[in-house]
Parts: C-alpha cells; sequence; structure tokens
C-alpha cells in the first residue's frame, strides 16, 4: 500500500493544456476512480502518474519520495490496460511471469509468486493455456494478475473492462472489488462509465476539460453534487433539469418558484445555503427516481408526457419528449402496461430537489 499526492500537476501538449492544475491525494489503501466524459484527462492524469507521460509543471509523489521525472520501472506501481496485451505465444502463467523474469527473479521464487496471484485469480486451472484459449474476461483476469505478482505500491486501471460485453463487465466488477478488499492495496482506476465508478469507489474524482470538477464518496457526490456537471454525469439516468422562476421566499428560508413546464405555481425548494440570494430565473434538479405515486406525502402532484416508455422488468422509464434537450425522463415502479401517449399522474418531493443557477453553480 502507498500514499499518492498529486499537486499543482499541468500537462501541455504544445499551445493545448490538457491536465490544468490538478491537486490530489490519495490515502493507503483506496480505491480512487477517476471519471469524466471522453476528452477530459483523466486516461492522460493516470498515464502521469504512471510515468508514461512526462509533467509540465507540478510535482507526483509516492510514500513521500518524489517520482516527477523517475523512470516507470522505479515508482513502484503497476498498471492494467484497456487492452489485454498478452504474449499468444506465451502460456498464462509465462505471460504472468514474464516481468519477473526480466527483473531477474529466480525461476522458482517465480513459479510461487504466480501460483499465489493465480489462486488471488481462480487461475489456477488455466495456467498452462494460452491466450487464444481463454475468455475475455480469463484474459483481463491474467492481465490484472500479470500486475499483481509484481506486489506494486499501486494499482493503476485503464477502462479495464471496456472490451468486455455486458455481463462480463458486471461480473469483472464484483471481482475487482473483491480483490480491493483481499489486497487492501491503493488502486486508481479511469473509466467513463459513472455506475463502474459509483460501485467500485472508495473516493471519485470527476473531471472535466482537466480540471477537478469534485472529489467525494459515490453517495457525496450523488447526494450533494457542488455543480450541475457533476449533478448530471453521477446518476443514471442522468439528473433532469427544469427551468423555474423565483416568486419570492419562505419564513424558513425555502425559495419559491413557479415551474411552468410542471404546472406549478409555487414549489418551495431549501437552497444549499437558508439566506442565499437568488437569481430570478434558475434551474431544478430532479432525479428520474424521485418522482413518486401521486398522492404522496410532503409531495406536489405533477403530469408528464408519456412520449416515450422502456420498460426493463421491474423498473420502467418514461421520456417526455424523446431526442429533445428538454425531455424529462421518470423512473416507474409497478406500471408494466404503459405506452407511448397521454399523460402520466406523478409527485415530485420538494425536498429531494437542488437548486443550480444558469451558468450552472449550485444554490
Amino acid at each position: 500500500m502507498a500514499e499518492l499526492s498529486i499537486r499543482g500537476v499541468r500537462k501541455s501538449f504544445g499551445e493545448t493544456e490538457v491536465i490544468r492544475n490538478v491537486d490530489l491525494s490519495v490515502g493507503n489503501g483506496e480505491f480512487v476512480v477517476f471519471v469524466g466524459p471522453s476528452g477530459c484527462g483523466k486516461s492522460t492524469l493516470l498515464r502521469m502518474i504512471a510515468g508514461l507521460e512526462n509533467v509540465t509543471s507540478g510535482t507526483i509523489s509516492i510514500d513521500g519520495a518524489d517520482v516527477t521525472h523517475a523512470d516507470p520501472s522505479k515508482r513502484g506501481i503497476a498498471m492494467v490496460f484497456q487492452t489485454y496485451a498478452l504474449y499468444p505465444h506465451m502460456t498464462v502463467e509465462e505471460n504472468m511471469g514474464f516481468g519477473l523474469e526480466m527483473a531477474g527473479i529466480p525461476a522458482d521464487e517465480r513459479k510461487r509468486m504466480v501460483r499465489r496471484a493465480a489462486e488471488t485469480l481462480h487461475l489456477e486451472t488455466y495456467l498452462a493455456r494460452k491466450p487464444k484459449q481463454l475468455s475475455g474476461g480469463q484474459r483481463q483476469r491474467v492481465a490484472i494478475g500479470r500486475a499483481i505478482v509484481r506486489d506494486p505500491k499501486i494499482f493503476l486501471f485503464d477502462e479495464p473492462l471496456s472490451n468486455l460485453d455486458a455481463e462480463l463487465r458486471v461480473r469483472m466488477r464484483i471481482e475487482i472489488a473483491k480483490l480491493h478488499a483481499d489486497l487492501g492495496a491503493t488502486m486508481i482506476y479511469v473509466t467513463h462509465d459513472q455506475v463502474e465508478a459509483m460501485t467500485l469507489a472508495s473516493r471519485i474524482v470527476v473531471l472535466r476539460d482537466g480540471r477537478i470538477e469534485q472529489v467525494g464518496t459515490p453517495l457525496e457526490l450523488y447526494n450533494n453534487p457542488d455543480n450541475q456537471f457533476v449533478a448530471g454525469f453521477i446518476g443514471s439516468p442522468k439528473m433532469n433539469f427544469v427551468p423555474a422562476r423565483v416568486t419570492g421566499r419562505t419564513e424558513d428560508g425555502a425559495v419559491k418558484l413557479a415551474v411552468d413546464s410542471l404546472g406549478l405555481a409555487e414549489f418551495a425548494v431549501m437552497p444549499r445555503e437558508r439566506n442565499a440570494t437568488m437569481p430570478e430565473t434558475l434551474s431544478i434538479g430532479i432525479r428520474p427516481e424521485h418522482f413518486l405515486p401521486p398522492g404522496t406525502d410532503g409531495a406536489m402532484d405533477v403530469s408528464l408526457g408519456l412520449g416515450a416508455v422502456e420498460h426493463l422488468g421491474g423498473v420502467s422509464y418514461i421520456y417526455t419528449e424523446p431526442g429533445r434537450d428538454g425531455s424529462l425522463t421518470a423512473e416507474v415502479r409497478g406500471l408494466p402496461g404503459l405506452k407511448a401517449g397521454g399523460l402520466l399522474p406523478l409527485a415530485v418531493n420538494p425536498d429531494t430537489c437542488l437548486l443550480f443557477s444558469t451558468e450552472g453553480a449550485r444554490l
């Protein structure tokens, strides 16, 4: 296990700055996930930690030692890539032990280390096979095993599940979570899939345009996002953002709103800071799963148009105007007979709603 410290790190390719003054600390044994849209800089930041990309400015330290300009082999890290990068002519055992052989580890010791890693990953029966004789999930486990045998200070994962089908992704996600629990190792994981981030991470780092938008536990980011970008990125389906007009304040500091698209003339939502000044217009954030049955205590009734309906077994998703920016998504249960067309009565509890400025700041 090891601690990682990133201070004032920047990365530029010519005139283009892709990592912008990033500060981050990762504690011993943490599982930290970098998440964000394509092009946000998450893989570049991971490669800088690994030493595969040069740092334009700033410092990277592992266990208090400055490794900013150290060779990748001297950093005590092991990296698992998106592609398995296995040698096709070698067996599983040979693939897992190749790095140890290059490091001059004696054959007996090498065999013992590979066997121990194989037991951790349930690969004992596959050690004599070639990669072409393995499934995608088994190949990825071999790639992870190749990292484990090195007993690194920090494990780095660069979108390791993106080449797997949906069922294998779920299975491998569980295996990686169990691996972290068993090893207690420090792990940093890059993904564009926020479901992976929510299910795996001790803490999530949300990146956009080379900057950190917010760092926190999965539930902190879900329940208390700092801005509209984080609120919309964390959660699936994404949060709805509904325009509203401020009409006043209640005695306890809640903001009175007129929400024309939902037919609400007076809807009171408590802001993040009770006495904060409010703009004339803003957006209300409503998660699809926070729409409730009509008549729910403490909630206000609304009606949503059934533009399209998706049935996924125990849950259904309705879309008011599919394909349009202003479309709303609601999650409903126990209504398997819903069809597109007409209106669906629902309710919204103001206690579950968030407020955002038109620029995206949390209010």
